[in-house]
């Protein structure tokens, strides 16, 4: 990724989380507990029109190797 891009992202993240500001004090707590194998994770969309889409998933032993290549990236 190049020097402008991370640039755009920055400016984009710092809009997002002026819209959002519960979000990174929500992934912060997470953060700080840490997401282990076995941890459920659960999402839940409503679109505009009303309809909700759900999913969930146990987190693997392959899940936190990909974590952890992530965190390695920021």
């Amino acid at each position: 990724m190049n020097q402008a891009s991370l640039f755009k992202m920055k400016g984009l993240w710092d809009r997002f989380t002026k819209n959002h500001p519960k979000f990174p004090k929500f992934m912060q707590a997470v953060q700080q507990k840490g997401i282990q194998e076995g941890t459920i994770l659960a999402m839940s969309i409503t679109t505009p029109g009303g309809e909700k889409l759900e999913t969930n998933l146990r987190v693997t032993a392959e899940d936190m190797e990909l974590f952890k290549e992530l965190k390695q990236l920021s």
